[in-house]
């Protein structure tokens, strides 16, 4: 019998699991209707007994059950964990002192693979060329299909300078790829600022953690004292964040509307409305992001874009803005999991339905992963790598500008624009 239908039978099992806790937790009676929990107990309990009795080997039930609740926990969020009271300990242990690691942002998204969201800029993971969908099977020879993503990022951590191995899959390679990763402790990536043509200010920002929205005012302050009078706000590969930093983000730049609202079921709605008392740029304003955008950058990006203070170019964001905690169980252990979402002006869920930008732009491939043989080289030198969503971005910013002009000289709007050769931002 195909390892496809043990785990599709995991899968209907963590299904039917899921409709016995909501049962449970909403307390309701086991009288049958047609959403009733409890009526599907009776199922569970069958298909559990005829995968006891018929498997085609003696199976580990125990493997079993803790596979059918990972599945109800990745169906419900893709970044939720449960974990035994020994593995909660190392968690614990882990968070206060975290050590050295990797730099990989890991979820569930698509699947019960470990996917990788994005990889730290200059960490050991970025270095070796691991980005946004590369798949994670085996972390030191150990497969990562069954093992809580929280207890997956607690073995990533260890002493500096020692090592782990990770087997990864790449969609565009048959073969998965043996990576050995020296851990090391990871700095946040820096806000960078530059000055481009046309009196435009160039902002990226990678880290979106606690209180780095108040370092974002002081680049924008920077940026408009040495003329810029535009700006493009880079929030591609932001994954590492706290989603309540997208609001102050969004509010640098929104003196007006609602940001987010933020619910959940034992959450009392929260809406985030602009504070034009700590709004610092009201100037033409254009937001990159790609499929390493998350958390607090999809609260910043969507307020933006929904209110139309905004353009968005770039690649659809990964889709994970929630308020997530630790709920202890009985056995000493815990269930790590979203207890309210980040809505969007418009009411979207961002994490159901992630953030599109109203200009697709596909943005460059990742390099290969370190070990991967390499392209045979050029015949002959290729020219430089352009940024196609920041030249995007740089097209509708001198866009802007002509219209602008346009419209105080009551001209039909001038010359066409001239192609745009524009740098890859240097990281």
């Amino acid at each position: 019998m195909s390892n496809n239908f043990k785990y599709s039978v995991v899968s209907v099992s963590a299904c039917l699991v899921a409709l016995l806790l909501v049962g449970a937790v909403l307390g309701q009676s086991p009288e049958t209707t047609p959403n009733d929990p409890y009526s599907h107990i009776k199922v569970f309990t069958e298909v559990f007994a005829k995968i006891k009795a018929d498997y085609v080997e003696e199976p580990d039930m125990k493997n079993v059950t803790l596979g059918a609740v990972n599945g109800l926990l990745v169906s419900l969020d893709p970044f939720a964990s449960y974990l035994n009271a020994d593995q909660y300990k190392q968690y614990l242990k882990t968070k206060d002192n975290p050590k050295a690691g990797v730099g990989l942002v890991l979820s569930r998204k698509y699947g019960f693979e470990l996917s990788v969201v994005d990889a730290i800029e200059g960490s050991p993971a970025d270095k070796a060329g691991l980005s946004t969908g590369d798949i994670i099977e085996a972390i030191n020879g150990i497969s990562t299909r069954d093992m809580p993503l929280a207890y997956a990022d607690v073995v990533l951590h260890g002493e500096p300078g020692s090592t782990v191995e990770l087997t990864v899959l790449r969609l565009r390679k048959p073969e998965p790829a043996k990576v050995t990763l020296t851990r090391a402790r990871i700095a946040p990536p820096p806000i960078r600022t530059k000055m481009l043509a046309d009196e435009t200010g160039y902002l990226a920002v990678e880290d979106l953690t606690a209180g780095k929205a108040q370092d974002v005012q002081a680049a924008v302050a920077s940026l408009t004292k040495q003329g810029a009078k535009k700006l493009v706000l880079d929030l591609r590969h932001s994954a590492v964040s706290t989603p309540e930093e997208g609001v102050a983000l969004a509010n640098l730049f929104l003196d007006k509307g609602t940001i987010a609202s933020l619910t959940g079921q034992k959450i009392k709605k929260q809406v985030f409305e602009a504070d034009p008392g700590k709004t610092v740029y009201k100037g033409p304003l254009v937001v990159l992001t790609n499929r390493g955008t998350t958390g607090a950058a999809e609260v910043a990006a969507a307020a933006l874009s929904e209110n139309k203070r905004a353009q968005l170019v770039g690649e659809r964001t990964y889709g994970d803005a929630a308020l997530r905690k630790a709920v202890p169980t009985d056995d000493g252990g815990a269930v790590l999991l979203a207890v309210a979402k980040y809505y969007s002006p418009s009411g979207k869920a961002i994490q159901d339905t992630s953030v599109t930008p109203g200009q697709l732009v596909g943005d460059m491939e990742p390099e290969a992963i370190e070990g991967e043989e390499a392209p045979a080289p050029a015949a002959t030198p290729e020219k430089p790598q352009e940024d196609e969503i920041l030249k995007k971005a740089l097209e509708l910013l001198a866009g802007k500008a002509t219209q602008a002009s346009a419209a105080k000289s009551g001209s039909d709007g001038g010359a066409a624009l001239g192609p745009l050769n524009v740098p890859v931002p240097q990281h």
